[in-house]
């Protein structure tokens, strides 16, 4: 199933950026999300694609999980995955003592077992996949990472944050493990007086090291007149925070809408780290679809069906040292990941997307889904893209070509993660910032690529070196027909 969005007249024809001030792209990855590098589409457009369902992950069917489980976050620790994920087998308040921290674990992201993990005793058995419980409203939301900041000691190697306003802000924990905590610090290290909002951090705070902006940063939950929305603060340290900033939204075509985003689950694309992606929970307050009946044919708790969600997805990104973490990029308003075909996916709070896109295949990539909510058959799910596969520049069978603003890269390759159809086809033209063919790049130059490749080398008449027009401003032209590009990397 596909998407589309299309760019307006306005756009197509908007004004070339100057040489001056060409795009340092380096040998970076970068993946067709939104348009930081397009200057002029015609007869393509960028496409949306939603993942592919993949069924049941694992079911929160332990005694002290249930069906008020969720705030998941996926980390890859070398060759194993590891969910994080609250446990909560009834309905109370938030930050009560029934809420405990979990894990699972997985060799492949198919197939999960829970650890015994034997650090506390809960409905009177130690052999439990408890990693946290009974800490100061911290279970509620707790949220861990793997640290890959240089240095970083041992014994830190695993950080987290958790905690509510009605427990003071923010809690920052450590592991050396991700499977035995400790307190950083007695007192939140964000404070709910640090945050000018009324409402803040009762949803997952999801914080991580941002190896691009060479920072800790935090995207957490506040309230800004009724309507949930997201903010973002940094550190060096992971102890000392700054005052939040809240963040905007930006598409270019129209208004971006505020929506309500429960979740925001931001996090450093792992083949692209300069890219932040962000596959957010849509909470739609009072939108009904189902009738008390229905309600009560699935075992709904009475106060979980009258709203309902679903995910979305969003990216943000720091430029050259210099962070626009003042909004996402909201380039695709519709849904990423729709409800599923039946009464138990339209429920209030399912649909909520756990933290991290991970890889789980040689050419696929998952991402994991809280659904059942509130609900006996409560489960975590697993839905798969391509690698780079959010989106993707794509053309139809009249075809069509997009320009680039003026870029900088360095290498000796270009390669091409894309798919065509047996008639269609990719062509590469490198430009000079003026829009004239570089001798030996041109289009005419170029050899046409068909197939459906994570890693096709780009190839013109005297073969695949670019490396003469490394560390030069350039555009590069891409013609196509009936193919979707879905990134590209100068590699050496």
């Amino acid at each position: 199933m596909k998407r589309r969005f299309l760019l307006t007249a306005s756009l197509l024809s908007c004004s070339l950026v100057s040489a001056a001030d060409p795009i340092h792209i380096g040998g970076r990855r970068e993946l067709f999300v939104d348009h930081f590098l397009i200057e002029k589409l015609s007869g393509t457009q960028l496409q949306l694609h939603a993942p592919r369902d993949e069924g049941i992950a694992f079911k929160f069917d332990a005694p002290w999980e249930g069906g008020f489980s969720g705030y998941a976050s996926i980390v890859r620790i070398g060759d194993k995955l590891r969910a994080y994920y609250r446990g909560k087998p009834v309905a109370n308040k938030d930050g009560s003592d029934d809420e405990v921290t979990c894990c699972a674990e997985s060799e492949d992201g198919i197939h999960w077992t829970r650890p015994d993990v034997g650090a506390y005793e809960v409905q009177g058995t130690s052999k439990n996949n408890v990693v946290l419980m009974k800490a100061q409203q911290v279970t509620h939301n707790f949220s861990p990472f793997l640290d890959s900041k240089p240095g970083v000691a041992s014994d830190e190697r695993f950080k987290a944050f958790g905690g509510t306003m009605q427990g003071g802000g923010l809690m920052a924990y450590k592991s050396a493990d991700g499977l035995h905590w400790e307190k950083m610090a007695e007192a939140p290290v964000i404070t709910k007086e640090m945050v000018p909002y009324k409402y803040m951090f009762d949803s997952q705070n999801v914080p991580f090291w941002s190896a691009a902006e060479k920072k800790y940063l935090c995207y957490y939950r506040v309230f800004e007149d009724g309507i949930r929305r997201i903010v973002r603060s940094e550190s060096d340290d992971f102890l000392k925070w700054s005052a939040p900033v809240l963040l905007k939204y930006r598409n270019p075509d129209m208004e971006a809408p505020i929506e309500h985003l429960y979740t925001n689950q931001t996090s450093p694309y792992f083949r692209a780290p300069h890219l932040y992606v962000s596959i957010a929970a849509r909470f739609m307050p009072g939108r009904r679809v189902l009738t008390d009946e229905q309600a009560a044919a699935i075992k709904v708790n009475p106060g979980y069906f009258k709203d309902t969600s679903d995910a979305i997805f969003m990216t943000t990104r720091p430029v050259e040292g210099v962070t626009h973490a003042g909004f996402y990029d909201r380039t695709f308003l519709e849904g990423f990941i729709r409800g599923g075909i039946g009464a138990q996916n339209w429920v209030s709070r399912t649909n909520y997307p756990a933290l991290n896109v991970v890889q789980t295949g040689p050419a696929e990539m998952s991402v994991y889904v809280n659904q059942d909510y509130a609900q006996p058959t409560a489960h975590l799910r697993r839905y798969s893209m391509r690698l780079d596969g959010f989106a993707s520049l794509h053309s139809g069978y009249a075809g069509g070509h997009m320009i680039t603003k003026p870029l900088v890269f360095t290498g000796r390759e270009l390669s091409l993660n894309f798919s065509t159809s047996a008639a269609g086809g990719v062509k590469v033209g490198v430009e000079d910032v003026d829009g004239k063919s570089l001798p030996g790049f041109s289009l005419e130059d170029c050899q046409m690529q068909i197939g459906n490749e994570l890693d096709r080398k780009v190839t013109w008449k005297s073969g695949t070196d670019v490396s003469a027009v490394s560390g030069k401003p350039v555009r590069l032209r891409f013609s196509m027909k009936d193919a979707d590009i879905y990134s590209f990397q100068f590699t050496e």
